[in-house]
């Protein structure tokens, strides 16, 4: 797996202090920024997380560059709305010797692991096969229609992609551009930063908050799973291992 911060909205603790204190202060546009120190920005935050008040984070937001993570991971991702996404495309880009991620309790087990890749093979060498079938098949049918052979043949190449895929795995691997401004991001890292996430995409979310504590410490202290600065909101399904979690997100 791999995770960059590709962008993000520059002075974004500033920033949001800014909109807090248009909430809150007797300030007009012109004055906004005027004596925002260090030490007022991050009274001001604070007071942010004191009330509860989320809203202006939301002015500030990270983009961020992901590959070698599964189809698996991207169906749970896409679940959180509030937030933009490109992904690579199994229409467009031929998956010929797809790259794929095994999980780390299959790969702890010989005999899983064997089986595992053996089905990896396997599901390669008919993606393979079903793709040249599909080439063949269309590029006769636009060659027919009055294509030239080169054109047929791109052509069909890309049609050939469209069914081909149906039987690529979930654990084949894509690239992610994912945006999301603050406010999703904290409740993003709430639930998936959580030791009762899937293994892949906590690993995700774990990254993912240890460079948004980089860009921006102040607006991102207190993100972290539910029980880092709260209780559990796992219910009877807790890990209960609260302590633990905090210790380690403390010092993420």
């Amino acid at each position: 797996m791999k995770v960059e911060l590709i962008t993000y909205t520059p002075d974004a603790d500033k920033l949001v202090a800014a909109a807090a204190k248009l909430c809150y202060a007797k300030s007009d546009i012109d004055t906004l920024m005027d004596k925002l120190t260090p030490e007022k920005v991050e009274s001001f935050l604070k007071l942010l997380g004191d009330l509860g008040h989320e809203s202006p984070i939301e002015h500030a937001s990270f983009t961020f560059g992901i590959e070698g993570v599964s189809r698996t991971l991207l169906a749970q991702l896409t679940r959180h709305r509030i937030a933009s996404f490109s992904v690579q495309s199994q229409r467009y880009v031929d998956k010929s010797g797809f790259e794929y991620i095994t999980p780390p309790e299959i790969a702890a087990i010989p005999e899983a692991k064997a089986i595992y890749e053996e089905t990896m093979a396997n599901d390669a060498k008919a993606y393979d096969s079903l793709r040249e079938i599909l080439i063949k098949k269309h590029t006769e049918t636009f060659m027919s229609d009055g294509m030239t052979a080169e054109a047929a043949k791109k052509a069909a190449e890309k049609k050939a992609n469209e069914d081909a895929r149906f039987v690529l795995p979930n654990s084949c691997d894509t690239r992610i551009i994912m945006t999301m401004n603050t406010r999703s991001l904290y409740n993003f890292f709430r639930l998936r930063c959580c030791n009762r996430a899937q293994w892949e995409i906590r690993k995700l979310a774990t990254e993912m908050l240890r460079l948004c504590r980089s860009a921006a410490p102040l607006l991102f202290a207190g993100a972290g799973p539910a029980c880092y600065k709260g209780a559990c909101s796992e219910g009877g399904m807790s890990c209960g291992k609260a302590k633990e979690v905090r210790e380690r997100f403390k010092n993420l």
